[in-house]
């Protein structure tokens, strides 16, 4: 019963957090976010985009997992509250009602996984597996945000040596995960080869905004950081409360083995090695505060398990209580170094003009990658015909005059293609696709 109890909470909790665009888990949707909070993307459009990039991860990622170890990972609960909480409207109903149905949701996954498998495999196209590949390039595509960045600032020249250096740290992390030279006692240390990339990436881009230093010529006050990064981190700090209860609730139900993390500590859990599995969550914590910390820095954005050392401490826990305090402290402590981090830049006005720089560099890589990915789940459901309605959708849309945000129209490209297909399907004009 309590862990059924706790599954609700975390759902409940994860969903109204999503309502209120404070917290997303899916690392993709993050930065999507302010586009709907600054008001350049609709409700709808922002609902059918999670739906896309997180739909197929929850069916065809989250939940086996989840049933080989009969321990929920993560992803499974959390990818969902993302979508529920964002197919809501963000005031006092839709905050009662993605509460509501975050709340049965995660009890619905803790007490029977099967029955929802089994409902969507009765789908003559598997819309499932297609539908991972939508976000598939865009945590790959967003880590090269910094490098367009710095090229749009300050020159096209240290924009590829920011982007060469940022693949090559990439590839090195690759590299150290392959051979396992890193390793903690017993345990390997797999580094974040998308995070290793991405800090790389911001350390060349804070290095120049700080060497840029251009005096001021009309007399005015410096204007400070807090228009770029520090309004986006205060507007997390406001919502530390929130955090703080979300950290407590996921870091009892790691110490009761309610969630898991991440793969790896799930199946050494489901082995009965704690210990081993305390040290893998940790060092995929480790791997994803570079990740974590940026997109939060420049969307205002966090993630509902913060750097996830909250697992960490679950695990680790003698017992659920004291787990669920230090889960609360682990984010406050998190929350708190966001902004310390922010008031760190507020320091050097060169780093302030590369705000809209980074919006900027962020947009036009998600259009790219989110159509990459559409095109790709499109044609695997509906092999040839779907790069055929990504590629009609999008230059009508153009001819339209942009009635969808560039943005959105992967995602939504992809779930009509799979609409489409299936009825294909189901009318004998095409026959069901061979998908690897």
């Amino acid at each position: 019963m309590t862990e059924l109890i706790l599954a609700t909470l975390v759902g409940a909790m994860a969903a109204l957090l999503a309502n209120r665009n404070i917290a997303v888990f899916n690392d993709g949707l993050r930065p999507i976010l302010p586009e709907n909070i600054e008001g350049r993307m609709d409700r709808r459009t922002l609902a059918l985009t999670s739906f896309a990039m997180s739909f197929g991860l929850v069916i065809g990622f989250g939940i086996p997992f989840s049933l080989t170890a009969k321990i929920l990972l993560i992803h499974s609960i959390l990818l969902g509250t993302d979508m529920i909480g964002l197919s809501l409207p963000s005031n006092r109903w839709g905050n009662a009602g993605a509460a509501v149905v975050g709340g049965i949701y995660g009890a619905g996954l803790s007490a029977g996984l099967d029955s929802i498998v089994n409902i969507f495999k009765m789908l003559p196209v598997d819309v499932l597996k297609p539908l991972e590949q939508v976000g598939a390039p865009v945590v790959v595509g967003f880590m090269a945000f910094p490098a367009l960045a710095v090229a749009l600032q300050f020159s096209i020249k240290k924009g590829i040596v920011t982007f060469a250096v940022s693949a090559l740290a990439r590839q090195l992390a690759v590299w150290c995960n392959e051979q396992k030279l890193l390793t903690f006692g017993q345990s390997t240390v797999t580094l974040n080869q998308e995070g290793v990339a991405l800090i790389t990436g911001m350390i060349f881009l804070i290095i120049f905004a700080i060497r840029q230093k251009k005096p001021e010529t009309d007399g005015s006050s410096p204007v400070d950081l807090a228009a770029i990064f520090s309004e986006r981190v205060n507007r997390i700090r406001k919502q530390v409360v929130f955090f703080m209860m979300m950290g407590g609730v996921i870091a009892a139900a790691a110490n009761l083995l309610v969630l898991a993390g991440d793969p790896i500590s799930l199946q050494l859990l489901s082995e009965g090695n704690r210990t081993d599995a305390a040290l893998a969550a940790a060092a995929r914590a480790v791997g994803f505060i570079p990740l974590i910390a940026s997109t939060a820095i420049a969307t205002g954005v966090y993630s509902p398990v913060g750097f996830t050392f909250i697992f960490v401490a679950g695990l680790l826990a003698p017992n659920p209580w004291l787990a669920g305090i230090l889960g609360c402290v682990i984010i406050f402590i998190e929350v708190f170094l966001l902004s310390s981090v922010s008031r760190f830049l507020d320091r050097y006005p060169g780093v302030r003009e590369a705000g809209e720089n980074i919006r900027t560099a962020m947009t036009r890589l998600l259009e790219v990658a989110l159509l990459i990915g559409g095109a790709n789940a499109a044609n695997m459901m509906a092999p040839g015909l779907g790069y055929f309605l990504i590629g009609g959708f999008y230059v009508l849309n153009e001819a339209a005059g942009r009635p969808v945000v560039r943005m959105a129209i992967g995602p939504i490209g992809a779930i009509v293609t799979g609409i489409i297909a299936n009825l294909l399907v189901a009318s004998g004009l095409m026959s069901p696709p061979l998908m690897k």
